[in-house]
């Protein structure tokens, strides 16, 4: 991955944090946050 791709994809995310926080108060951000966590337990699971 070159720095030009990396940058842009930083740049993607972090726009769009912005953009679920001022649009909806972060709460997409916590339902795939919690989303992810439930994942990872279940990756574990399988460890």
């Amino acid at each position: 991955m070159t720095d030009r791709i990396a940058l842009a994809l930083a740049l993607a995310v972090i726009g769009l944090l912005v953009a679920d926080f001022a649009v909806n108060g972060g709460e997409a951000t916590l339902f795939l946050t919690r989303k992810l966590f439930v994942f990872v337990e279940f990756l574990a699971f399988w460890r």
